[in-house]
């Protein structure tokens, strides 16, 4: 069956009017960020923020025209609407307005399917910057849980740089069997769902601030988790929008940060530590990563980085030090090749650091009874 083309989709929704301005959604440039890949085909429709809960019959509506084309698979159609800069409205609803529903967190639209219904708990793994190790300290952070015995899965919420697929060598696109809820591909025991599934590796995700708290929703509310004991999500790096809007919406029921031990990666941790408690998130503890470098042919141990600064602002911000982990190059080829090192050497000294961490992990969520939810939403 041939592929579909952007055009033929653009083609069907022409046929998809916004009720108020009498015109197609094509036409009125309310379509962004079109997408397509092996028969999964995912974008926006643009509406203005105080349109966005009565758009709901549009976006159903521009859903069925697609999957409706021939040779595709799914079809995953988000509203998305931009605030005024200024004197636009509150971020909260207004004054009055009903909360949120049975099962539903803050942010979320009535009528829609709660998010991650079926997961017990769900922590974030986070950084303040990139390049400190954060997505392969949560790929062996998984795969811990996993060998000890959890159901348990990861979501990719770093829609810029997805490398979760890589990582667990996970290949192909999810599957769906109603057009509408995506089936999450699986490996070592660990399902996963990330937008590197739905997008060529090689090409960028250009997309606005709103679209990409849009695509998260859907990981969340359109995938099919099923029973999980943990999902962990992968944040991206830093301390904007979508990290906020993360630990809004997503019920978290803690934070793990990852740093290197030198000051400059230091400064950055701190700011997303006071992020999550800004938001009252608990934040479970700090991973120090590269932590040192052994000399695989000498013994030589070499502290390039520094060593020890993050386990002095954990006790300093009165928070757990997790663990260390060391530069190793066996970490680096395992999580480039796909087999991670806690999977492909389990018996090596990383992965035991990594499954302690896992472990510890672990009983901080039973201690909390599991999915503790967000507790205040900032405006």
């Amino acid at each position: 069956m041939a592929e579909v083309t952007e055009q033929q989709v653009l083609d069907a929704l022409k046929d998809v009017a916004d009720p108020d301005r009498q015109q197609d959604v094509v036409s009125l440039g309310m379509v962004s960020g079109l997408q397509t890949k092996g028969g999964h085909v995912a974008f926006a429709i643009e509406v203005d923020a105080d349109r966005g809960p009565h758009m709901e019959p549009v976006r159903r509506a521009a859903e069925k025209a697609v999957h409706d084309l021939p040779g595709v698979l799914s079809a995953t159609v988000v509203l998305t609407a931009e605030r005024p800069a200024s004197g636009g409205a509150a971020s909260g609803p207004p004054p009055g307005a009903p909360g949120p529903g049975p099962g539903q967190v803050p942010g979320q639209a009535p009528g829609q399917a709660p998010l991650l219904a079926g997961v017990s708990a769900v922590i974030a793994v986070a950084s303040g910057k990139g390049g400190v190790g954060k997505s392969t300290s949560a790929v062996n952070l998984a795969l811990g849980l996993a060998a000890g015995g959890y159901a348990v899965g990861i979501m990719d919420a770093d829609i810029y740089g997805p490398s979760i697929p890589r990582m667990l060598n996970v290949k192909g696109q999810p599957a769906s069997v109603d057009g509408r809820t995506l089936e999450p591909l699986e490996n070592y025991g660990v399902k996963c769902m990330s937008m590197g599934f739905l997008v060529e590796e090689d090409t960028p995700t250009i997309w606005r601030g709103p679209m990409v708290i849009s695509a998260l929703e859907m990981m969340m509310r359109d995938v099919n988790w099923g029973a999980l004991d943990i999902l962990v999500v992968d944040m991206p790096p830093g301390t904007g929008d979508a990290q906020l809007t993360m630990s809004q919406r997503v019920p978290l029921a803690g934070a793990v940060i990852v740093s290197t031990p030198q000051d400059i990666a230091l400064i950055d941790a701190r700011k997303g530590l006071n992020m999550f408690r800004k938001v009252d998130v608990p934040v479970f503890g700090i991973i120090e990563n590269m932590s040192y470098f052994e000399c695989p042919k000498c013994g030589e141990r070499s502290e390039i980085f520094s060593h020890g600064g993050a386990r002095l602002d954990a006790e300093r911000l009165g928070m757990d030090f997790l663990g260390e982990i060391p530069l190793d190059i066996a970490i680096r080829e395992t999580s480039d090749s796909g087999h991670p090192i806690v999977i492909s050497q389990p018996d090596s000294t990383q992965a035991k650091a990594y499954r302690a961490i896992a472990e510890s992990v672990w009983e901080k969520v039973a201690a909390i009874g599991g999915n503790a939810g967000p507790r205040i939403v900032v405006q």
